[in-house]
């Protein structure tokens, strides 16, 4: 009987190993899919299905420090729309950016994620509750 549980035992934390590394795997490409639905739907139109944006109108989404960068600020411009002219990579840009707070704070986590890992892009999540803390300070400073 104790060399059944000592047979056991090790196989039985193996499996819970091997499922929780599958659930953290399809959890990140849960975000990502979802994201990607957000992106289809709200952002495609401008930044293009590559993320390269048009030129002198959108800016790209590609390895700029806007995407890669500070996610508080990020955050902000989906939430407050961007109108500004900006120069990325030597290229200037002068179309205005909708504001989007119409979606939800899982929409915005999932596709800013969406957005800083894709296109070649290699940063970090957006997490709900970084989204929740900017939205909650743009409310308290009347945005």
């Amino acid at each position: 009987m104790k060399r059944l549980f000592l047979l056991i035992f090790p196989l039985a934390f193996f499996m819970a190993t091997v499922a929780s590394a599958q659930t953290r795997r399809s959890g990140t490409e849960a975000v990502m899919a979802r994201g990607q639905i957000v992106y289809k739907s709200v952002c495609l139109a401008c930044h293009m299905a590559t993320g390269a944006g048009v030129p002198h109108l959108n800016p790209p989404l590609v390895n700029t420090t806007y995407v890669l960068g500070d996610k508080a600020a990020l955050i902000k411009i989906v939430l407050n729309g961007f109108n500004e002219d900006v120069k990325i990579n030597g290229q200037s840009y002068s179309n205005t950016m909708t504001p989007h707070p119409d979606l939800t704070d899982r929409q915005m986590a999932d596709v800013l994620t969406y957005v800083r890992k894709s296109f070649g892009n290699k940063a970090s999540a957006v997490t709900v509750a970084e989204v929740k803390k900017v939205r909650a300070r743009n409310l308290r400073a009347g945005k």
